[in-house]
């Protein structure tokens, strides 16, 4: 159980802070409203991800995301069992932060007209709408995510630990300055499936569901992806 609250927790921390930066960008009368500031958003972006590990790292390894959790399983590092209760505990806990986010800026989004920005603050949208182009993204963007984090918590590599969530911070933050142009670099379907959840509760206009499976999707195949080549590459299976 300590380890699912643990996945709760760190899924809700990395996307309290996250979603929190987006919205202090794109809502009207913040103090952050700076319009479409890419690198503020990568890097707390980064930065979330870091504090969402160090919550969760010593109870659970610090999954954070269902991506990293299915290609876990699929190298046969966890059971079926805890793999879904990692993944509800990480939905959960991206629907939650997307809730204090909202209550945070409450009057904010009052003030704000435009139901896209909106959406913004809570899940990924494309640049250009391409069904089969945006997975193609999102699934290289995770490739590298779980990829470089099998590389980076190998033996071989000798990292202290309490350097792991920061190094894995960076790796989001050039990740999404890098790949995140083109579909928000969702990279982890409890930051976008569960806030979008959130948002569809809480009335705040259209929620896109057509496009919400490929942020789900695209992570999924590419974590498994990327476990699996890194794994292999770093002499494991």
């Amino acid at each position: 159980m300590d380890s699912y609250i643990a996945e709760f927790l760190g899924t809700f921390t990395l996307v309290f802070i996250n979603n929190g930066v987006v919205a202090n960008v794109l809502l009207m009368k913040t103090k952050g409203n700076t319009k479409h500031n890419w690198m503020l958003i990568s890097m707390a972006a980064g930065l979330a991800v870091t504090f969402g590990i160090y919550v969760a790292m010593s109870r659970s390894g610090a999954h954070i995301n269902p991506a990293v959790s299915i290609a876990m399983f699929a190298l046969g590092r966890m059971s079926f069992g805890s793999l879904a209760g990692y993944v509800a505990a990480q939905m959960l806990g991206g629907m939650t932060g997307a809730l204090m986010v909202y209550l945070a800026y409450k009057r904010h989004y009052d003030e704000t007209e435009d139901e896209s920005l909106k959406l913004a603050t809570f899940s990924t949208s494309p640049a250009i709408r391409h069904r089969g182009w945006n997975i193609v993204t999102e699934v290289l963007a995770t490739f590298m995510l779980v990829g470089m984090v099998v590389v980076v918590t190998h033996p071989d590599v000798a990292l202290a630990p309490g350097l792991v969530p920061i190094v894995i911070g960076l790796l989001v933050m050039v990740l999404g300055i890098s790949l995140g142009g083109s579909t928000g670099f969702a990279m982890n379907p409890a930051r976008d499936l569960g806030p979008r959840i959130t948002h569809s509760l809480l009335r705040l206009g259209h929620s896109d569901w057509r496009y919400a499976p490929i942020p789900v999707i695209g992570p999924i195949i590419g974590g498994i992806l990327g476990g699996l080549v890194f794994t292999l590459y770093m002499g494991g299976m």
